[in-house]
Formats: C-alpha cells, sequence, structure tokens
C-alpha cells in the first residue's frame, strides 16, 4: 500500500545538480522524478500535462525563498534562471556564479556551488507537500493489527568517509554526545551565555555541565564561571571580542560522559537594539581554524592526549546562515586542517536528520 514519506533531500539535491549542468532550457530532457513529485504537489496539473514548466517555477520559487544576496544570485546563474541565461552553457553559468563571490571558477565548483545548489534543495525540501513526493524505496512497516505504517527511526551516527578522513555525525542533542575530548560550542562576541532552559547548542551544553546535587538543584553552573573567569582573565569585561575568537574551558558535569574541553567559537555579532545576531561565515570559518590550533597546541599537555573534537553548524540557529553555508563555512577549515595532515577524530553534531543528509551530500561522502 502506498505510504507517506518524506523527500529525501539527496535525492533532490542530485537533481538539482542536473539541472545545473543541463540547465532550465533542457528541463524537457531529464529525468527528474523528485521534482517532478513535489511540483505535481503543489500544483493541480492537467492529467498527462508535461512536468517540465512546473519543475522550473517550483525551480524559481525556491530559489526566490533564499532570501537574495550573493547566495540567490549564484544559484539563479548556477541554474540558468538569471535573466537572459537560460541557454548558457554550463561552464559559462559557473564562471558568472563565481564572480558573484569574486573568486575562482575552481574554488567555485569544489566548495561554494555545493553550498548553493544545496541551499536550493533544502528550500525545495522544505516546501514539499508530506506524503506526495516518492523518496527511497524501503520495506513498509507496519504498527501490529493496523495498517497503518510506522515511523522509521533514523539513526542516531552516522559514519562517513570523506577521502582519507573518517567523520561521524551526531544526530541528537550536543549534551548527548559521549567520549568525544572537544566539543565547539557557538557565542555571540560577549562570551555571553544563553539561559541554561532554552534550546540552542550553548544553552544544553550549559545545562548539563552544571553540577547538581541528588535533589537536582544547582550547585555550580561550572561552564558559565570558567567562561566569565577567562573573559575577566583577557580584559574584556562587558566587551565584545573580535569574531572568530574562542574561549576555553573545561567541560564540568559533561566529564561523566568523556567530554574534557569545550571551546567556545564566538561568531555571533550581536545587532544593537533588536535579538538578533549577524555571523558571516569568514568568521565561521576562521573559528572553526583557530579551534583546530587550540586542539593542536594543547592535545599534548593532557593525559591521554587529546584527539578528537566534535562540531555543530555554527551560526545556523538565530544567526541567521542557511545550513548550507554553515556547512560550507566550517568544512573550510577542515578541509585546510587535513590538507596539512592533521589527524583527528573529527565528528558533527545536528539535532535533525536533514542536517546530516545535507553534510552527507555537500562533502560527497562515502558510508564508511
Amino acid at each position: 500500500m502506498p505510504h507517506t514519506q518524506l523527500p529525501d533531500h539527496g535525492a533532490v539535491l542530485a537533481e538539482v545538480r542536473e539541472v545545473r549542468r543541463a540547465g532550465v532550457v533542457r528541463l524537457r530532457e531529464l529525468r527528474v522524478p523528485a521534482l517532478a513529485a513535489i511540483s505535481d504537489g503543489l500544483e493541480a496539473a492537467a492529467p498527462g500535462a508535461p512536468h517540465f514548466p512546473a519543475v522550473e517555477r517550483l525551480l524559481r520559487l525556491a530559489v526566490s525563498r533564499i532570501g537574495g544576496g550573493t547566495l540567490q544570485e549564484a544559484a539563479e546563474y548556477s541554474l540558468g534562471l538569471a535573466q537572459g541565461t537560460r541557454d548558457w552553457p554550463a561552464a559559462d553559468r559557473r564562471k558568472r556564479a563565481a564572480q558573484v563571490y569574486g573568486i575562482s571558477v575552481e574554488r567555485f565548483r569544489k566548495h561554494h556551488e555545493l553550498m548553493v545548489l544545496g541551499e536550493v534543495a533544502e528550500q525545495i525540501v522544505r516546501m514539499a507537500p508530506v506524503g506526495r513526493t516518492v523518496v527511497r524505496d524501503a520495506p513498509v512497516v507496519l504498527f501490529p493489527g493496523t495498517r497503518r505504517p510506522a515511523p522509521r527511526l533514523a539513526s542516531a551516527h552516522r559514519r562517513l568517509r570523506v577521502r582519507s578522513a573518517r567523520i561521524t555525525v551526531h544526530v541528537h542533542p550536543a549534551d548527548l554526545l559521549r567520549d568525544v575530548d572537544v566539543v565547539v560550542s557557538p557565542s555571540n562576541t560577549y562570551f555571553a551565555l544563553p539561559e541554561a532552559y532554552k534550546s540552542s547548542v550553548a544553552a544544553s551544553l550549559r545545562r548539563a555541565g552544571a553540577l547538581r546535587d541528588a535533589a537536582g538543584g544547582l550547585v555550580e553552573d561550572r561552564i558559565h564561571d570558567e567562561l566569565r573567569a577567562w573573559v575577566a582573565r583577557h580584559g574584556r569585561p562587558g566587551g565584545a571580542v573580535a569574531p572568530g575568537t574562542v574561549a576555553v574551558t573545561g567541560a564540568g558535569a559533561l566529564e561523566r560522559q568523556g567530554v574534557r574541553r569545550l571551546y567556545h567559537a564566538a561568531v555571533a555579532v550581536p545587532r544593537a537594539g533588536t535579538n538578533d545576531y549577524d555571523v558571516l561565515p569568514a568568521d565561521v570559518t576562521r573559528a572553526v581554524a583557530r579551534a583546530f590550533a587550540l586542539l593542536g597546541a594543547e592535545a599534548g599537555r593532557h593525559r591521554p592526549p587529546l584527539t578528537s573534537l566534535c562540531l555543530p553548524l555554527l551560526g545556523a540557529g538565530r544567526g541567521g546562515l542557511a545550513p548550507a553555508e554553515s556547512v560550507a563555512a566550517v568544512w573550510a577549515a577542515v578541509e585546510a586542517e587535513l590538507a596539512r595532515g592533521a589527524r583527528w577524530d573529527l565528528h558533527f553534531v545536528v539535532r535533525r536528520s536533514e542536517r546530516a543528509d545535507l553534510i552527507e551530500q555537500l562533502l560527497g561522502a562515502e558510508i564508511a
């Protein structure tokens, strides 16, 4: 019997990449079943009507929802949606998209293009009507005594291989991490931690690192106190640090779970007079590079040495970065570290399986 599934981000991204290669002018010739199914779910097409006009409208709508800026402009050129580019060869469209970022075509191809197309795919997945899109074939598991399909549980851990590197992606809250030496925690440039009851990565780590009595009462807000002490030692109480700065604290009660250090990455710049933040991808890359430098400097001071580091998608929460932008910014620093021969045990932590799918697709990873 038919059953309800969410669209698969990887399948959508693969078809968006196929459109990039061919251009929208050749949509009629392409086999894009995932895009066709989603567009069919959004529009009441006449029986037997060709799918490609609706698919083009879907792509245009997805790109328009990116919200402007260089990311949207590069997406328009990449897919041939910018005015006058429908019939441009793929190489010309890629060259023009690279110019949007002011980088070489080769660098755009290796890094930014995956980010751009990944964001288009994510917008499409968000628009898809649940239950109308056919995704990866899988056996249907029914609840006992019913004809209602049981939801499939996604794996909480994925082990990926990206060239010579092995990476573990944790799909659960950050406070459930175990046996990872260093966890990077996103912060604002004032190193002001969110209240422990909130749902962000930094709040959950603060909550899990606090020392409590047998009744659950707070004894010591260890991570908060150590971070305030770091700020005082470095002469910045009440003032902001430069974006990309990383402060080091212990892990408090998280040490019981094998987490030994927290690296607080200042990537979010508070916007004056509001509750909002600005995050630049360059600051995310700078912070991750600084985290690796700190790990290299202090790894040997601990027994046993520090060997593993876990990264969230910095800036992809209240910071407002698109998840694909965050992945690209984080990976730029990770790839530079790998290129110099580093052999760290690398981890990512995300709350939702679609974010894990995005990491897997953007990095071109294989299941290890």
